[in-house]
């Protein structure tokens, strides 16, 4: 159950719209925090930080910078997640729906450039949270996700194959076609060693996880995995051949001169960021609710996001956002509070600071065997499976998504997910408010009521009831139904009482029929129009003759006639 938080008086000196950005630390502090509480957040913490310490380290490698950028990551972003957060249980840090955008950057314009792009994503993260967009972020669909996600797990998976098979290339392509072509080619330089440490570390990864899945798997593969290339002296590439020693410590805080050339063209890379990173940490935090039953702060988590994001930039760090598997970790190991989340990056940094050395002896094979592993989760399988079932028009959206972040650009498949989602989304309104909303001529035989008004209608007035919303779905049917009734009226009622709203095309499409109409030398009378249609009306500059009811509308098409 949640529990009821009580106003203090520093609560009460916050203005109503803005306490939904205090902290759940805070929140969590002042209703009441014991030390039964800190050693519940104590094991969690500790539990995260064992998982997401090798995870970091591949993430960064697989993202195209050194490892140390991954920890720098886990732990100053996933210290302001947790300190600043809307999120009670949420962990942030690098993850994998960043390594294909963080690759890209880097190849083109350097840590520097990717530095900027995070520093800007992040100022782009505070301002959709302070607006209160994080309602509307959350509310991309589906298909869009699952095609993009699934998209970049091949493209992490493809990333790794050549450290699996311990392939020595001169040069590896940054798209997917390249990489296999390069991986075909290299073939004779497979490495026997690396190949039986990849594959023992991912049967050890799956053995714990089957029998024992409270165990730290990845970094008892990763331990077992260095051990034994160090006792046999496997001639296999590691952390240490490649990249030279991990640091020990935070580095100083660093920000690049930004000029407007390097800005401008960042900004489709910095939105990439801004979107998933939005995207995913509210998609964690979702699922945090739903295994706890609390209730997140969107906005809040959004704003808390872009200072995490500029903060880890500022200190050699990656974009980073909430990672739904750490936080369902947290969650289980049973957290109950943001403390955990410090406490995970706290303890990143205590491990970093004392096994430093240790990094060196990593063979990155076995790391290549960890994200196979988050390749597989990230696929969703099920879930493709589940959207290919399902309507054309979802299949269409996710297979174009998909193909498009695999084989063009990630930013273009979500650019063009999401429009294409859109127009279909439009389509199904369409259909669905034009089987809605029709217009019905008001005929003798009609109901009681409808009778005695058509009764009392001199000749030449005819009366059209128009019922339900009046969107672009229905413009058209609305003018071919005034087409098909044919004849020429001098005076046309059209009783609105049923339209609970127009949308600008169907008030253009109302002028439309209005100016056609006088030309003809038929006056319209509007009838019981709601405050709304009215509105939409008057401010498109829509004018016609009105009237309250239809009684009244009778009385002045009487009056019309007989002029």
């Amino acid at each position: 159950m949640n529990a009821t938080v009580k106003s203090t008086p520093a609560m009460s000196a916050v203005p109503a719209g803005w306490r939904l950005f205090i902290p759940k630390l805070v929140l969590a502090f002042q209703e009441g925090y014991g030390a039964r509480d800190f050693r519940a957040d104590l094991f969690a913490g500790l539990t995260v930080a064992i998982v997401a310490l090798p995870l970091s380290m591949a993430l960064a490698i697989a993202s195209g910078v050194t490892p140390e950028r991954g920890l720098f990551t886990a732990v100053v972003a996933g210290f302001f997640i947790s300190a600043l957060g809307g999120s009670r249980y949420q962990i942030g840090g690098p993850t994998g729906a960043f390594v294909v955008v963080v690759f890209n950057v880097v190849q083109k314009f350097g840590y520097d450039g990717l530095v900027v792009a995070t520093i800007m994503a992040g100022c782009m993260l505070m301002a959709a949270g302070v607006a209160r967009l994080g309602t509307f972020i959350k509310y991309v669909p589906y298909p869009v996700v699952t095609g993009f996600t699934s998209g970049i797990a091949i493209i992490i998976f493809t990333s790794q194959v050549g450290d699996i098979l311990g392939l020595r290339l001169a040069h590896l392509p940054g798209d997917v076609f390249g990489k296999w072509q390069a991986y075909f080619s290299g073939l004779g330089t497979f490495n026997g060693a690396a190949i039986a440490v990849a594959f023992g570390a991912l049967a050890t990864i799956l053995l714990l996880r089957r029998y024992a899945p409270r165990a730290p798997g990845f970094l008892i593969a990763i331990a077992l995995a260095s051990l034994t290339a160090l006792v046999f002296h496997l001639n296999i590439e590691t952390i240490g051949t490649r990249f030279g020693g991990l640091p020990n410590m935070l580095p100083a805080p660093h920000c690049p001169a930004m000029n407007l050339a390097e800005i401008r063209a960042l900004v489709p890379s910095a939105f990439t960021i801004f979107v998933l990173g939005g995207i995913e940490s509210l998609l964690s935090a979702v699922v945090a609710d739903g295994m706890t039953g609390r209730r997140h702060r969107s906005n809040l988590e959004l704003v808390a996001q872009g200072i995490a994001n500029i903060a880890s930039a500022c200190m050699g760090g990656i974009p980073a956002t909430g990672a739904i598997a750490r936080t369902a970790t947290n969650i289980r190991a049973g957290a109950r509070s943001p403390m955990a989340g410090i406490i995970h990056a706290a303890t990143i940094l205590v491990l970093m600071a004392a096994f430093a050395p240790y990094a060196s002896f990593i063979p990155l094979a076995a790391l290549g065997a960890v994200l196979v592993t988050v390749c597989w989760n990230m696929a969703e399988i099920g879930a493709f499976r589940s959207i290919l079932s399902g309507p054309v028009g979802d299949r269409v959206v996710l297979i174009a998504t998909f193909g498009l972040t695999v084989f063009v650009d990630l930013s273009v498949a979500i650019a063009i997910g999401m429009v294409m989602a859109a127009f279909l989304f439009m389509h199904r309104m369409a259909e669905a408010v034009e089987a809605e909303t029709h217009l019905s001529l008001i005929e003798k035989d009609d109901a009681p009521d409808n009778a005695v008004a058509r009764d009392t209608l001199p000749p030449g007035v005819e009366v059209f009831q128009l019922h339900g919303p009046f969107f672009f779905g229905a413009a058209a049917h609305f003018e071919q139904v005034l087409t098909r009734a044919g004849g020429k009226p001098k005076v046309i009622i059209l009783n609105m009482e049923d339209v609970p709203l127009i949308d600008a095309t169907g008030a253009a499409t109302l002028n439309k029929f209005l100016n056609t109409t006088r030309a003809k030398g038929t006056r319209i009378i509007l009838c019981g129009m709601k405050a709304g249609p009215a509105a939409t009306l008057k401010a498109m500059a829509v004018t016609a003759l009105s009237a309250p009811d239809m009684a009244q509308a009778i009385a002045a098409s009487h009056k019309l006639i007989a002029k």
